[in-house]
């Protein structure tokens, strides 16, 4: 057996700890041990002690400080110490004196000397879960923390409180309490995971069939006849099979990495000759079929965060509003400026995709108006035929967010985001370029699916280069071919 260890949780409210150095190392014991409980005995003893952790001390009266050497009277009444000097030598004579007296020691960075380690900690209301590595990678244990804090729910506590009642309330023995408990939180958590998924399911498979049946039906009456329907079928041009393979890689790369379906789409079809308004138009219609399986798909396997989901959607949608309006205006009135613009914009996001191949993902930090976020990805995605993904995606990755969870949230997000833009677009101009729409629908719809398993794994420094060199290339030409 490799791990020994046998996980035990404290009741600290009537321990007393001693930690031995005043530094960086000092000042994190001392801010894991207040965690989980601000009552707690500490004693510290340093001979440097730094100001924040003086800060910590200050404010908190059940903490002890000597700015001083160790000395080994600082052991007495002691039940648990914690090593943090820089000094081997002075760890290890603390060490010894401690196992002298009985006392169970923690030293940071040597596990040689621990008699336990201070693991990394979930907290979420009354539960509590400890994670150890055996020593052997403290980092693995944070990123496991920080994992286990995002999936598991904050309402965990409602859960917990109608156990404990049910518990106290059982009339019947041990083994059929544990029995009932077993079946009662089973058929909780699959009851929650089914209406969870069979209510966005339902939602998705409605909204993109009622808009499916629309465009189908619009198409058909309005530009074909049976006869010639079945002429075109035995004719279809060559800019549907384009289509097909652009979509499909622009889909797959998007759903796996969150970024790259837009600008590709719209830039190729912008070197292919077609309309303005009609690019963004024809790409939104057939990304939302895409990013209604993408987005089911990456729900059915957990990718989701609710609350980012929320924000980015509703003001997503709005923004996708604004924008599509504005570029029909721009497109009828001033296209060539219009192709300028897009033009532009479509090497600018390119740039940003090659910087953030090249960009290491930061910690996580606290994002800042989420839904300014959603309404600038939802304006400029609908008025330069993609930019959704390498606003937003970018946005939450650059700010230390999961891969996994940003992939997953924004692709939802982004069939809300598309849905409305299609809905602006076709009440404008109804539905043109029929088989390059076609082709982008089947082909995504194709790649949706895979894309959805490959969240995480598809190399995304070599995906982003691949997609910011085309996006860059197309556009630079175009820019010529306009100038």
């Amino acid at each position: 057996m490799n791990n020994t260890l046998f996980p035990v949780f404290l009741k600290t409210e009537t321990a007393h700890f001693l930690i031995v150095g005043g530094g960086n190392v000092g000042l994190e014991k001392t801010e894991t041990l207040l965690r989980q409980n601000p009552s707690i005995r500490i004693t510290i003893v340093g001979t440097i002690i730094y100001p924040k952790l003086k800060e910590i001390i200050d404010s908190h009266s059940n903490i002890d400080a000597f700015e001083r050497p160790f000395e080994e009277n600082d052991l007495n009444t002691i039940d648990f110490v914690i090593i943090g000097t820089d000094s081997p030598e002075v760890n290890l004579e603390v060490r010894n004196l401690a196992k002298s007296r009985g006392i169970k020691v923690n030293a940071a960075d040597q596990p040689a000397l621990c008699d336990f380690y201070l693991g990394s900690i979930v907290n979420k209301g009354s539960l509590k879960i400890a994670i150890s590595t055996n020593g052997k990678s403290p980092v693995l244990a944070k990123r496991m923390r920080e994992y286990f804090t995002e999936i598991i729910p904050d309402n965990i506590e409602e859960s917990l409180d109608v156990l404990n009642k049910f518990r106290s309330n059982h009339k019947g023995d041990f083994q059929e309490k544990l029995h009932d408990l077993n079946r009662l939180t089973q058929s909780f958590e699959k009851k929650k995971k089914e209406d969870g998924r069979n209510k966005y399911k339902r939602l998705a498979f409605m909204l993109a069939l009622s808009f499916l049946m629309l465009f189908v039906g619009f198409g058909l009456s309005n530009f074909l006849s049976f006869s010639d329907f079945k002429s075109a079928l035995s004719e279809i041009p060559n800019e549907f099979y384009y289509m097909l393979l652009i979509g499909f890689v622009a889909q797959l790369i998007d759903g796996a990495v969150g970024l790259g379906y837009g600008v590709t789409c719209a830039t190729s079809m912008m070197l292919l000759g077609v309309k303005l308004p009609a690019i963004s138009g024809s790409i939104h219609t057939a990304e939302m079929f895409s990013s209604a399986i993408s987005g089911y798909s990456h729900y059915k396997f957990g990718n989701v965060n609710k609350r980012m989901l929320f924000w980015l959607s509703i003001f997503g949608v709005l923004g996708a509003v604004l924008g599509a309006s504005l570029l029909i205006y721009l497109g009828s009135e001033y296209e060539k400026i219009a192709y300028v613009i897009l033009s532009t914009y479509t090497f600018i996001i390119g740039i940003r995709l090659l910087v953030l191949a090249f960009k290491k993902i930061q910690m996580k930090k606290k994002i800042k108006f989420l839904g300014f976020l959603g309404f600038s990805g939802g304006f400029m995605d609908a008025f330069g035929g993609g930019g959704w993904g390498p606003i937003v995606t970018s946005t939450l990755l650059a700010k230390g967010r999961k891969s996994k969870y940003v992939v997953g949230t924004v692709s939802l997000a982004e069939f809300f985001v598309t849905l409305s833009a299609s809905i602006v677009f076709f009440v404008s101009l109804g539905v043109s370029h029929w088989y390059v729409v076609l082709g982008l629908i089947i082909g995504g719809v194709f790649a949706a699916p895979i894309a959805a398993k490959l969240a995480g794994k598809l190399p995304r420094k070599a995906a982003l280069i691949v997609v910011s060199v085309l996006v860059i290339v197309f556009s630079i030409r175009m820019l010529f071919r306009i100038i």
